[in-house]
């Protein structure tokens, strides 16, 4: 029989390798990633002799922290913003500021999907609300449809960079980086990021001689837009300023954010109905309820990759890499798009940040760097076939199929790629305004 010791070692080698495999191989077969994930760690707690009520324990610790509160509620608050004809509004400014150019209608989508992504927080949601808008509207102006969804795809993907983004939310709960500083450090990036979006449908515009018939931009139109849509541009001044200038907390300002989008919806723009209203309730339930089974499942997960020490073996296997840093995000970063093709990024986050953060921060790289790295590459994720998902939203608004749109959209994941390179070669500047605003660290 063998022996106490070698139990162990066969232990330690051969759980993770089992772990890996069951995940893989009851993902291939169509489990849901949460029970993967599950199946997975029941698996690895048998492997380890460990009990199982570690997974109830898990789940528990899991839905603790008070800042998840922010996630259901920025949901909501996006909801009902969008219900609530804010972004009517917010595509009415775009258009006035960038309608009269070279592939206006798609600027404008850019644009607003920046304006939007700075009160939803989500990328699917952001591609949803601005897509239902400007894509029918560009398909008329005789845009290619696989285009025209292409751009509200790749746009919307910006609700996960500009804050408050979900994603960067769980980043945060996972690793405990300050919220406030990655909401400042994702401002940059997104802008950066949405400009140069906007200069690839500008020349693909131009090649193809899309839209510029509006009317000629002039101020006078744009101070109306802007006035008749104040609800709206306050909005993410009133919930972002109220973060940085200290008067509420993250989860403080997700609640003042319900408070406003049901003030505005119900009142000013008069958009929200009962019906609306329950539509609003009953996708943040379903959306939370999603969250919460996979952060449940795979905090245990994230728990028995640390028993398992994964992480110091992880750290051995880069051993030669450690002096270059830059190869190994590379690395990651790759590795994060190609899961990225088959896993939500949620459950990307959690389960792979717990395995990558130890590496990358004895290397040298700033935490708040690396949840920006972490999100944009997740952003590809949204825009990559079989689990696009604002491939998927962006498809159905276009009457295409998924095939059709992922080839519109690959000349917009250049900009993505570009950001990424940004982020491992040249990073001081994605803290410069996160230390600024509070000093080196929190």
């Amino acid at each position: 029989m063998l022996g106490h010791e070698s139990l162990e070692g066969i232990t330690a080698v051969n759980g993770p390798v089992i772990m890996a495999l069951v995940f893989v191989l009851t993902m291939a077969v169509g489990v849901p990633v949460p029970f993967a994930a599950g199946i997975a760690t029941v698996a690895g707690l048998l492997i380890a002799d460990i009990p199982l009520t570690l997974m109830a324990q898990a789940a528990w610790t899991a839905f603790e922290p008070f800042p998840l509160v922010t996630i259901p509620l920025f949901i909501l608050a996006g909801q009902l913003m969008e219900h609530g004809g804010m972004s009517e509004k917010l595509v009415a400014i775009a258009q006035r500021l960038v309608g009269a150019y070279k592939g206006g209608l798609g600027l404008v989508t850019v644009v607003a999907c920046m304006f939007f992504a700075a009160l939803s927080g989500s990328g699917p949601a952001t591609t949803a609300a601005i897509g239902s808008i400007t894509i029918p509207a560009m398909q008329k102006e005789g845009y290619q449809s696989r285009f025209a969804g292409a751009i509200a795809a790749a746009a919307g993907a910006l609700g996960s960079m500009i804050p408050p983004s979900n994603l960067l939310i769980i980043f945060a709960l996972v690793t405990d980086v300050s919220i406030p500083r990655l909401f400042l450090a994702g401002i940059v990036p997104g802008l950066i990021l949405g400009l140069m979006l906007m200069l690839v449908v500008f020349i693909i515009s131009v090649r193809h001689n899309y839209g510029g018939s509006a009317k000629a931009f002039r101020w006078g139109p744009l101070l109306e837009a802007l006035w008749e849509g104040r609800w709206a541009v306050f909005a993410p001044i009133i919930i972002l300023g109220g973060i940085y200038a200290g008067l509420f907390t993250p989860s403080e300002a997700a609640a003042v954010a319900v408070a406003y989008g049901l003030l505005v919806g119900l009142f000013i723009y008069r958009g929200l109905t009962f019906a609306k209203l329950l539509q609003s309730f009953k996708f943040t339930a379903i959306v939370i309820g999603t969250v919460l089974f996979i952060l449940g499942s795979t905090k245990a997960f994230g728990q028995l990759v640390t028993i398992f020490d994964i992480p110091a073996s992880i750290l051995d296997l880069f051993q030669g890499l450690a002096e270059h840093p830059w190869l190994v995000m590379l690395l990651i970063g790759l590795l994060y798009i190609v899961v990225g093709m088959w896993l939500e990024s949620i459950p990307q986050i959690i389960i792979f940040t717990a395995v990558f953060f130890p590496l990358v921060t004895s290397l040298g790289v700033d935490p708040v760097v690396f949840g920006i790295f972490t999100v944009m590459t997740c952003e590809i994720g949204f825009l990559t076939p079989p689990i696009g998902v604002n491939l998927f939203v962006a498809a159905r608004i276009s009457k295409i199929s998924i095939e059709e749109i992922s080839v519109g959209v690959l000349p917009l994941l250049i900009p993505y790629i570009l950001m990424i390179f940004m982020l491992v070669f040249f990073s001081d500047w994605v803290t410069f305004l996160p230390d600024f605003i509070y000093g080196e660290r929190l």
